[in-house]
């Protein structure tokens, strides 16, 4: 009987045989037949399939609730949100993806929207720390997502401009226009089918549309960064400089338990203490950096200080389906029903 353990090894030995400089790295782009170009401006007509583009083109602040897991029966009851943007929260709830596929074909089957969209838009967070090699390890989960039909992906913890590098890469397609700051894509053949049909658009449309916004005029998809340790803060102004990022964090939650320490116990009705020091001074550098490049800013809002944090420049807030929320678009007399 003729062995066949050397003939099996043969070809990773001769890979790492290999010179350095011939070997591919995970991401480093190279050469694709017909690569398109970049428009440099939109090419299509009409709504937007992600709701949050459609507010931010006309200046508007989005609102966004939330919700920690659930299937489709949970879906086609927030189909009627007023906010226009569900965060699927998977950070700390449960990490499961057929259930976010039931709750996305229950938003398909409970809308569309009051605003006419087929759903809200739908953003996702992970259980992944936001290092390069923690992201680069668990890209599955972004594309995972992706494949579901979601709009978009907010990274938590994003400590450097790397991770949110990869972030991207593995949410774009290998044919995606070339981008200066960015590897090649790597998401693969085969996660367009679930997510056409939750847009409601053919898989080769998809194929198109799925980009980030506003890096590809034409995209639908909307990625995040939450800053929310000092480890973040320290690359802060160098993370939200990464191609293809729409909007940033400041995560007070994650910040207070480095900056201040265990949460002390409240009595009931009592006011909420303001902000120390030190977490105003990390929201104020989060800020300035995120409008110096052109991001949008997302803070908690409540009744007493929607209008101050809009006047502020956030254009996301929480409590989509609060009064807070009606507040505000009352405020910058938003005219698209709600």
């Amino acid at each position: 009987m003729k062995r066949l353990f050397p003939l099996a090894c043969a070809a990773p030995l001769a890979l790492l045989s290999m010179p350095a400089q011939a070997q591919q790295a995970p991401g480093q782009a190279f050469a694709v037949e017909a690569q398109p170009a970049m428009p440099a401006k939109t090419t299509r007509t009409g709504k937007h399939i992600n709701r949050i583009i459609d507010m931010w083109l006309k200046g508007q602040p989005v609102y966004y609730t939330q919700i920690p897991g659930g299937g489709y029966e949970e879906g086609k009851k927030l189909a009627a949100t007023k906010a226009d943007y569900i965060t699927y929260e998977m950070e700390h709830g449960p990490l499961d993806f057929k259930e976010l596929r039931d709750f996305m074909r229950g938003l398909v089957d409970g809308g569309p929207t009051r605003t006419g969209h087929r759903t809200p838009a739908v953003i996702v967070t992970l259980p992944i720390q936001g290092t390069a090699d923690a992201v680069r390890a668990n890209a599955w989960m972004i594309q995972q997502a992706l494949a579901a039909g979601v709009h978009g992906i907010l990274l938590c913890n994003a400590e450097s401009p790397e991770a949110a590098q990869i972030m991207i890469q593995a949410s774009r397609y290998p044919f995606a226009p070339v981008v200066s700051g960015l590897s090649q894509g790597f998401r693969g053949n085969g996660s367009q089918q679930f997510a056409a049909e939750i847009w409601g658009v053919t898989q080769n449309e998809y194929l198109k549309l799925a980009e980030p916004w506003p890096l590809n005029p034409d995209g639908e998809l909307i990625f995040g960064v939450k800053i929310e340790n000092p480890r973040a803060d320290a690359n802060v102004e160098s993370t939200v400089r990464t191609p293809g990022l729409a909007f940033a964090e400041w995560g007070p939650g994650d910040h207070g338990f480095y900056l201040v320490g265990a949460p002390k116990p409240r009595v009931p009705g009592s006011a909420p203490e303001g902000y120390p020091a030190s977490m105003l001074a990390v929201r104020a550098r989060v800020l300035a950096a995120t409008k110096a490049n052109g991001l949008r800013f997302l803070n908690a809002c409540n009744e007493r200080d929607v209008i101050d944090q809009l006047k502020e420049g956030v254009m996301i807030c929480t409590g989509g389906d609060t009064p807070a929320a009606d507040k505000g678009r009352a405020y910058t007399k938003r005219t698209d029903p709600f």
